[in-house]
């Protein structure tokens, strides 16, 4: 689907709703603002999973200012909590089960937030049933097979989601691919329409620990690209807190591709710093990835480059890593949401995808950047990404023009999205 057909459907999708809401409204509350339960913040250990809640709930304050939110979580650990509730402060976190059971009586809506699946489909289907009150899904990924993050789905398994994600007021999926799948399996959800990951509308920052960090390295407003690696499938074992077994299986396919994986990132670092006045920042996306990128990119340039490239020794959170890329002049990578964060503020971000990843990376044809798309397991299209960031590289103005175009697209279909939810509620 192009651009100006998501636009269209938005449209007609937030008419319907708008219906939908006025003859449906004795399903909600009967008085006051409405109230809204937030399902989300999935992991702490990835700088996106911590993106999806404060996107959503920026979207949220925005453009529901009158709504109270209650956020439910899976994990808020690493000081997650105490940076959303500075952020947002009227924000009702719900923790522990009489908090839950409080929110479920009290709440007219659940909103399941942005992730890689319908991460928390046992407590939707819960909700649902304890209730008997709407739901709606935010952008998610339905991912026909197994990712890093999502497990294999079998044909009883897919068709037990559908049939849930059908009873849903809306589902928006944040790729295409994924809003087909959904149309093919059958999935009868009266609005069913393409809609950004919440990530994107992400502006936690940390100003200072961005500024301490750039001087320390010597790393300039707009004089530096951002370089992140990434391995087929995020070594979660490797994380004490994660208390995983290894995965032999998944450690050798990580074995066999990643020297084939990181290879043009680990040239275009060499063309950028030897042919432009750029310094490179090779820096994680999550717990995992400082390794990765100290043994597959930093190590093995060449001296000569590498007195140019700060590698980013500690794992970050969101808001300092937001405070960084706004800085840069563009990023390039083996991954999604750091990429995704920068295009929501009008930042260039090229993404490296495969198989593994299921097709999430799709959404950057659906925003209109299928030039800054290239698929890691197509030998034609690998062969095209360093030529596509050194051109990022030279054409800054250019490059910046494509990503407010892009952004321009995805803010008006947060706005159509919320509006949505709005018609809903009213």
């Amino acid at each position: 689907m192009q651009r100006r057909n998501f636009v269209k459907a938005g449209l007609v999708g937030t008419l319907v709703a708008g219906a939908s809401g006025q003859l449906r409204r004795s399903l909600g509350s009967t008085a006051g603002p409405p109230k809204i339960l937030l399902r989300s913040s999935w992991q702490t250990v990835n700088i996106g999973d911590i993106a999806h809640t404060p996107g959503v709930l920026k979207l949220l304050e925005t453009y529901l200012p009158e709504a109270q939110v209650f956020l439910w979580p899976s994990k808020l650990d690493n000081g997650v909590d105490q940076i959303l509730q500075r952020a947002f402060p009227k924000v009702t976190l719900v923790e522990g089960a009489e908090a839950l059971s409080s929110a479920f009586d009290a709440c007219d809506f659940l909103l399941h937030g942005s992730g890689p699946s319908l991460v928390a489909e046992k407590d939707v289907r819960r909700w649902h049933s304890e209730t008997g009150k709407p739901f709606g899904v935010y952008g998610i990924t339905l991912p026909p097979t197994p990712s890093s993050s999502t497990v294999a789905l079998t044909d009883e398994v897919m068709q037990r989601t559908i049939d849930l994600l059908g009873e849903a007021d809306f589902v928006f999926f944040r790729d295409s691919k994924s809003l087909e799948l959904a149309i093919a399996k059958g999935c009868r959800s009266p609005t069913m329409e393409f809609g950004p990951d919440g990530a994107f509308a992400c502006d936690l920052r940390d100003e200072q620990a961005a500024d301490d960090f750039l001087t320390t390295h010597q790393l300039e407003t707009g004089k530096f690209l951002c370089c992140i690696p990434r391995l087929r499938y995020t070594p979660y074992w490797t994380i004490p807190s994660k208390n995983r077994a290894p995965d032999p299986v998944k450690q050798a396919r990580n074995d066999a591709m990643k020297e084939h994986d990181h290879a043009q990132l680990r040239t275009a670092i060499i063309e950028v710093v030897r042919n432009t006045d750029l310094k490179v920042l090779v820096c994680p996306e999550d717990q995992t990835q400082m390794r990765v990128g100290k043994e597959l990119l930093l190590e093995k340039l060449p001296q000569d480059v590498r007195s140019r490239v700060a590698w980013r020794e500690h794992y970050w959170l969101t808001g300092e890593a937001v405070s960084t890329y706004v800085r840069s002049a563009g990023l390039f990578g083996n991954e999604m949401h750091s990429p995704i964060m920068c295009i929501g503020h009008g930042i260039p971000a090229i993404v490296c995808r495969w198989a593994e990843q299921t097709s999430k990376g799709y959404m950057w044809q659906d925003i209109g950047l299928q030039e800054w798309l290239f698929n890691m397991d197509d030998e034609q299209d690998v062969q095209k990404i360093v030529p596509a960031v050194m051109e990022l590289a030279l054409q800054p103005a250019a490059a910046q023009a494509e990503a407010k175009r892009a952004q321009a697209f995805v803010q008006q279909r947060q706005q159509e999205t919320m509006g949505v939810l709005a018609a809903r509620l009213a």
